[in-house]
């Protein structure tokens, strides 16, 4: 082997370059994300009912939200029902920009900090118009 010194000093950087984001990161856990619900429309509802309510439970709706949307959709779009019963009996209207993002107006500290955590780009977006936000 003529280049073999080269070889393997090119094959001890490729590693360094490689291994680097993984030694860079060690003990850099990114602390897991807690949802803000203070939002205008939140704080008014739990003013006047005395609790926060959403159209499922905290624990539905943080494990099951994104099967939730599917099957609302599924049954907008092909099925024509826009009535949407809970496990409690309470109806609500199945839109996600009327109904979810009425409340959860701040995408950016609702949705994208959980969604950026758990590395998932939702497709929402590519029908429906991104809310804007209250600068409030």
């Amino acid at each position: 082997m003529y280049n073999g010194g080269k070889i393997i000093v090119g094959l001890v950087v490729f590693i360094a370059l490689f291994a680097f984001p993984f030694y860079y990161n060690i003990g850099k856990a990114m602390e897991k994300p807690e949802p803000k619900t203070d939002t205008p429309a939140i704080l008014q509802w739990e003013k006047e009912h005395g609790k926060k309510e959403c159209v499922e439970s905290k624990e539905f709706m943080r494990s099951e939200h994104m099967q939730l949307l599917n099957d609302w959709r599924d049954s907008v779009v092909r099925n024509g029902d826009r009535i949407y019963t809970n496990a409690a009996g309470k109806q609500f209207t199945m839109s996600l920009q009327n109904t979810c993002m009425n409340c959860h107006s701040n995408k950016k500290e609702f949705c994208d900090k959980c969604h950026n955590y758990m590395a998932v780009k939702p497709y929402c977006w590519g029908c429906h118009i991104q809310p804007k936000e209250n600068k409030s």
